[in-house]
């Protein structure tokens, strides 16, 4: 047994949801770039839907990257490529100097653990490295009209505030302002399980 990988069991519970929408919205071709892909699990999940696609995965902690390769060589899946290491805030990107083709953003719960300048971070990266007609998704919890959609969100809002200041959970219509304001055009939100949102750009 591999010691590296990590497991995060709210992966088992939203990964075919996630799957279904991002089936529906991604471009026909072109690779995928995964930030901030945690265990690695979604990548594993996800990327053999989408062969003979490149999955991207990334994150900027060790010990996810090494969690992310360890399922990656454990499951022989060919499309997976081996983590970057990128911080979504960073002003510039590993990925930046490399010829990839990737049409596709991925960012599933980031956002509201991680200071408000990673998604600005987010959205500056794929305002750059994004095609036009690319598509940004994101996923996660959301509040609306400034207001939590349901108890356990704002439960979990008090959470994330008590672990960092700078975490928490974020305005739906803030996040749709700074995309917009770099080019990506909000396309559609969708409503996913346990009160969280599938939330689709497009760069134009």
């Amino acid at each position: 047994m591999n010691n590296s990988k990590q497991y995060a069991p709210a992966t088992q519970r939203n990964r075919e949801p996630i799957l279904e929408v991002l089936l529906r919205v991604l471009p026909p071709s072109g690779n995928i770039l995964e930030i901030a892909s945690g265990t690695g699990e979604h990548s594993l999940f996800f990327a053999p839907a989408f062969s003979p696609r490149q999955w991207i995965p990334s994150d900027p902690n060790p010990t996810a990257r090494n969690s992310i390769e360890a399922w990656r060589k454990e499951s022989l899946i060919e499309n997976i490529q081996s983590p970057l290491n990128i911080n979504a805030g960073s002003s510039r990107w590993e990925i930046e100097e490399q010829e990839l083709n990737i049409t596709t953003i991925i960012n599933i719960n980031m956002i509201h653990i991680s200071p408000w300048s990673a998604c600005l971070g987010l959205m500056e990266g794929a305002s750059r490295i994004l095609p036009l007609g690319g598509i940004l998704y994101l996923y996660g919890p959301y509040k609306q009209g400034g207001k939590h959609t349901a108890p356990s969100n704002e439960s979990f809002d008090q959470s994330l505030h008590s672990q960092n200041p700078e975490w928490g959970v974020r305005n739906l219509e803030e996040v749709i302002q700074v995309a917009e304001e770099r080019g990506l055009i909000f396309q559609e939100k969708v409503e996913m399980p346990a009160n969280n949102l599938s939330v689709i750009f497009q760069k134009q």
